[in-house]
């Protein structure tokens, strides 16, 4: 009776549902785009679902992020979401791990999976993603978005590409794509892209209709338009991510999760940006300023932070080796700051 409906569907039946209850999908984030793709997929009756999210739920996800709740806020997003898919449908074996895809584990954190969905926000988690599943032979279905656009494709390297690397072969620089904190995002928009997602990884499990392979396609919410870019495989990018060779990612940088007593704070946000609150003490410099050779005093410690720490890593990037001051970003920035200081005494 679950999944009646969609079993009556022409050309799905009984053999595509029980194609559904044999796979396992693994999906990397429960953020915005993991939210829709894993509440249908779990619906849907998919037999084994595993979902990864070192992140917890914070009050600025939950305009998009559907799957948790006011209630959740603090916990561990793969614990939110291991709640209310159980609750949605006790019949599937959900694995939440609280685990970051890394060099090191990227491979068997994926291995065994029927689809791999990737609604991760970063470049080298992108990267991850498409070598395992390239070495695994695993179709890679993939979504971004940013503000009110979004883009989706499925990879797959062992239907001959294409893959990831052949549309984005390295990473970009660190702040120089801004995140959705920076440059925004509604929550329909990822809504439609994530169950979009979760359709790709319907008809491939259940091989129907025909996976979005070959074609990025890209949304415009604004107008309402699909619109479909032809992707070519390139077999030399194909041999290398495939033999497990991955791209030069950016090495960590000194970050913070306080403010070091005596500091000098620097502000790298937009002057608007500022004008809607900043650290007390904190100097505006904006991270353009920064870019162009603009001085910064001479303090020891000092620290840099932006709205969610993304462009004070960048510009904490431009400076290391060339600045005499002992320095640092501050992790999540202002957003983090503000959320968690003491509202009574303002630290």
């Amino acid at each position: 009776m679950r999944y009646l409906r969609q079993i009556g569907l022409p050309g799905f039946g009984e053999e595509s549902q029980e194609k559904l209850s044999q796979a396992t999908v693994t999906a990397v984030g429960c953020g915005g785009l993991g939210s829709p793709a894993l509440l249908y997929l779990v619906a849907a009756g998919v037999g084994r679902v595993r979902f990864l999210d070192h992140d917890d739920v914070e009050l600025t996800n939950l305009h998009r992020q559907v799957l948790h709740s006011t209630e959740a806020i603090g916990i561990p997003k793969v614990d939110s979401a291991y709640q209310r898919l159980s609750a949605l449908n006790p019949e599937v074996q959900l694995e939440p791990l609280r685990e970051k895809l890394t060099p090191e584990n990227h491979v068997e954190l994926v291995r065994g999976s029927t689809v791999v969905l990737d609604g991760s926000d970063n470049f080298p988690t992108r990267h991850l993603v498409s070598s395992a599943c390239a070495q695994l032979g695993i179709p890679h279905i993939w979504a971004s978005i940013l503000g009110y656009e979004a883009q989706l494709s499925v990879f797959d390297a062992a239907a001959g590409g294409p893959i990831y690397e052949d549309a984005f072969p390295q990473p970009p620089a660190p702040g120089s794509v801004p995140s959705c904190a920076e440059a925004g995002v509604l929550g329909p928009v990822v809504g439609q892209v994530g169950c979009a997602m979760a359709m790709e990884a319907i008809k491939l499990i259940a091989g129907i209709g025909k996976p979005l392979r070959g074609t990025i396609a890209y949304y415009d919410a604004l107008s309402a338009r699909w619109e479909y870019i032809p992707l070519k495989p390139n077999p030399q990018v194909l041999e290398r991510v495939h033999s497990g060779v991955l791209p030069e990612f950016e090495k960590d940088v000194p970050t913070l999760n306080t403010i070091p007593d005596g500091a000098l704070i620097i502000d790298v946000r937009t002057p608007k940006e500022c004008a809607r609150g900043m650290i007390p003490g904190a100097q505006n410099i904006p991270l353009d300023e920064i870019l162009a050779g603009t001085p910064l005093p001479i303090h020891n410690p000092t620290l840099l932070y932006c709205q969610t720490g993304k462009r004070s890593e960048r510009a904490l990037r431009a400076l290391l080796g060339t600045h005499p001051a002992e320095l640092f970003h501050l992790r999540g920035g202002y957003e983090f700051w503000s959320s968690s200081r003491d509202p009574q005494s303002g630290t």
